[in-house]
């Protein structure tokens, strides 16, 4: 990088390869674990630390008596292999917030918490427990809250039967034991009568919101109220997605999608609104050809000739815009391009990664009607819509054109290029996020913006 050059252009490699490897993370991690335990040995602190598996599961499972917090425990532990822990891990005898906060922080740092994750049950009771837990370095990355009426929990418990064996949790409505020997073993649990529900309930409204203000960015409430599998799978749902960090962002946006889906009208928005820099390949080559640059003067005997410009100069183009001081620091938002396989590869080889691939979804009817009906006054230049921006008065509609590349013929030409190829980018940008762009631009636009402003979800098979 050679700061006598005018522009200054950036290689890429620096921010993706931060970006890739969560360099900005590692820092903020390191620095988390040296300032909470402040160890003696600070280096074999941070060398233990580093040799240890990241993006484990570490997870609260909180909400009142009779929820559910057991099963959908039990079962999302069983579905993301992490280590179950819960209240009948300890000693019953275990009276103090110290004294459960110290038992549990030992679970928490056996191999197993380490390697696995863990899925943390009932815990914290109250605030001074959450305190406890903070002091001791143990934060969860997602708190799931199941929550439900009172009047509902307390017609759950009413009827819950506990195996005396496994401990598994059985209703004598809801979900009666099917098995003999299961039948035979299940009792009901002693403290489901009504009076003492009602004063568990007491207990646990009395504590709850101290509890939640200690994790208010991270929590998430799911409604129990409702069959089991729909809290199952809005509980994996939540522990899909990523925990907010503190490292810089810069966007570096990929619209993808068929002519007519919307990708210059979104990108402008996203430009204006985050100040990106809009990167509209085909414009970004007429202003080339304007300017009679070198690179636009190589270019001009394709463009004359209508033949595609060879992607070698392509990539050169966009080196050129993307490399530039502005693009870094306040990022990008490209569409146009790329158009196949070979140009993803291109464009990848030459340093450029987007964090952000959005997909605009349009049927090939939308596409037809949202083109075929645009139209220009060659007196004024104003552009009109047959029917989203009709023209005001006849004599503007009687000298309106159409734009050749507009007619229905090309129209679905292009759309049936796009669909060839599609699949062999989204084959290369797995991790590309799909928005139905046939609805209105506001309802799109939100969706595209909670796209590049929210963490990418995991995966959760």
């Amino acid at each position: 990088m050679d700061a006598t050059k005018k522009p200054l252009l950036i290689p890429p490699e620096f921010s993706t390869y931060a970006e890739k490897h969560g360099i900005f993370q590692i820092y903020e991690g390191i620095l988390k674990k040296l300032l909470i335990h402040q160890p003696d040995d600070p280096l074999q602190v941070i060398i233990d630390w580093l040799k240890e598996p990241d993006n484990v599961p570490q997870i609260f499972v909180l909400g009142p008596p009779g929820v559910g917090k057991r099963s959908i425990s039990r079962e999302t532990s069983d579905k993301i292999n992490c280590a179950y822990i819960c209240k009948d891990d300890f000693d019953a005898d275990l009276k103090s917030d110290e004294d459960i906060v110290d038992e549990i922080k030992k679970r928490i740092e056996s191999s197993e918490c380490i390697e696995k994750g863990w899925l943390l049950e009932g815990f914290p009771q109250n605030r001074k427990q959450a305190l406890g837990f903070q002091a001791a370095g143990i934060f969860p990355k997602h708190v799931v809250l199941l929550d439900a009426p009172d009047t509902v929990l307390i017609e759950r418990v009413i009827g819950k039967r506990i195996d005396t064996l496994t401990g598994d949790v059985y209703h004598a409505t809801f979900h009666p034991a099917t098995s003999p020997d299961v039948i035979k073993r299940v009792k009901s649990d002693p403290n489901s009568s009504e009076p003492i529900m009602l004063k568990r309930l007491l207990e646990y409204h009395r504590n709850i919101s101290g509890v939640l203000r200690c994790y208010e960015n991270i929590y998430k409430t799911v409604n129990a109220d409702q069959p089991k599998e729909d809290v199952f799978t809005q509980t994996l749902s939540y522990l899909s997605t990523k925990q907010r960090n503190h490292a810089p962002h810069t966007p570096r946006v990929l619209l993808l999608g068929p002519t007519g889906s919307g990708k210059s009208v979104h990108a402008a928005l996203l430009a204006s609104k985050y100040k990106l820099i809009n990167v509209n390949l085909p414009e970004h080559i007429n202003q080339l050809l304007s300017n009679e640059s070198k690179l636009g003067e190589a270019m001009k005997p394709y463009v004359e000739r209508g033949v595609r410009v060879p992607d070698e100069m392509i990539i050169k183009a966009l080196s050129e815009k993307l490399g530039q001081l502005d693009a870094v620091k306040q990022g990008w938002v490209l569409h146009g391009f790329p158009t196949s396989r070979t140009q993803v590869d291109a464009f990848s080889c030459a340093g450029y990664e987007p964090n952000r691939v959005i997909v605009l979804d349009v049927s090939s009817e939308t596409a037809v009607e949202r083109l075929n009906l645009r139209c220009i006054d060659p007196k004024t230049g104003d552009r009109y819509h047959l029917l989203y921006n009709p023209p005001r008065t006849s004599d503007i509609k009687s000298r309106l054109q159409t734009h050749p590349d507009d007619e229905e013929g090309e129209v679905l030409k292009r759309y049936a290029d796009y669909q060839v190829n599609i699949e062999d980018i989204l084959e290369y940008y797995s991790e590309a996020q799909h928005v139905n762009a046939d609805q209105d631009i506001q309802s799109v636009f939100e969706s595209v913006e909670t796209i590049i402003v929210n963490p990418l979800p995991d995966k959760i098979d």
